[in-house]
């Protein structure tokens, strides 16, 4: 029995799929591997999947049913992990048909295509992003989340609802996870942390924005694959997750362990807020814990110093 996870080549699905291949469990990988960030990196982190014996790859797309469907009748998938999706709050602005076509239509294929094949857990992956600009800190899955600031944070609330509506009509088991900032090795180029340390080793001027008065609930991507791990033989009627950090960090605060890790100053070019984006986030994971049992562990120093190791190792041929 399987599980099928979307976004292998992603960074989270990249994490989850090793650590439960690591766990001896057999994994069906897919990922269409487009272009929004490195194609390189995502065919690295598909290579290194690929050297376990229990990992099966296949280079499709959402949004081809068919295809889907073929998938499902030729491995014994049992649960489902959908990660795969059109991420990116600033993205959204200006591409919005990428995640119409990814985050909606995609988010479908895959639910019903589960619900044809009655597999036993659905997981998918939604995004602090739904909490917008609520004032109620910490975040709580009990806020409401009906006033989307941004198309990417619009989708993923409505993942929720097609969810909620799959599960009281066809009693397919789901779970979704309210993501925070996730960061570490193998992370999106799109990320702060990520764009941060490549213009810090480069002398290159970074920008901050809302003047620096940012604050994030940073969550350690092997923290976020402990919650999901835990969630797999765990099947709700519905229900949605925080995975956070359950602490929020001042921006200029991260920053600094990114100089003091790197030995290096940045450069910092202070910007007005952007659309879309939100002053701060914090995880309520109260829930989280009662019913997965869920302790992140990772401290934010620790975190980035695992990142930064990653990244002069795998970029040292491009280091200034």
């Amino acid at each position: 029995m399987a599980v099928l996870i979307t976004g292998t080549a992603g960074f989270i699905g990249f994490h989850l799929a090793k650590n439960l291949l690591e766990n001896g469990q057999d994994v069906i990988g897919l990922d269409n591997i487009n272009d929004y960030y490195s194609v390189k990196l995502k065919e690295d982190r598909t290579q290194i999947l690929s050297q376990y014996a229990k990992f099966k790859f296949y280079k499709t797309d959402l949004c081809d049913l068919p295809g889907l469907v073929t998938i499902f009748k030729e491995n014994d998938i049992q649960k489902v992990v959908n990660l795969a999706a059109q991420a990116g709050v600033r993205y959204s602005l200006t591409n919005p048909f990428a995640y119409q076509k990814s985050n909606l239509e995609g988010f479908i294929n895959i639910i019903e295509t589960s619900k044809n094949f009655k597999v036993e857990n659905f997981l998918y992956a939604s995004s602090s992003s739904v909490y917008g600009n609520n004032t109620k800190l910490p975040f709580s899955t009990t806020d409401h989340v009906d006033h989307p600031i941004s198309l990417y944070a619009a989708t993923k609330k409505a993942n929720e609802l097609i969810a909620h509506t799959y599960s009281h009509l066809f009693g397919l088991p789901t779970s979704g996870f309210r993501f925070f900032t996730v960061y570490g090795p193998y992370g999106r180029p799109d990320m702060a942390l990520f764009i941060f340390t490549r213009k810090i080793l480069a002398g290159e001027i970074i920008d901050v924005y809302n003047f620096g008065d940012m604050k994030r609930d940073f969550t350690y991507v092997d923290d976020i694959c402990a919650g999901l791990m835990s969630s797999l033989d765990k099947p709700f009627a519905y229900e949605i997750f925080n995975l956070g950090n359950h602490r929020t960090e001042n921006l200029m605060d991260f920053i600094g362990i990114i100089e003091k890790t790197l030995q290096l100053k940045a450069k910092v070019n202070l910007l007005p807020i952007q659309p879309g984006d939100v002053p701060e986030t914090f995880a309520d994971i109260d829930h989280t814990t009662l019913k997965l049992g869920y302790l992140p562990t990772t401290r934010i120093e620790t975190g980035i110093k695992n990142f930064i190791d990653w990244y002069k190792e795998y970029y040292k041929n491009d280091l200034p």
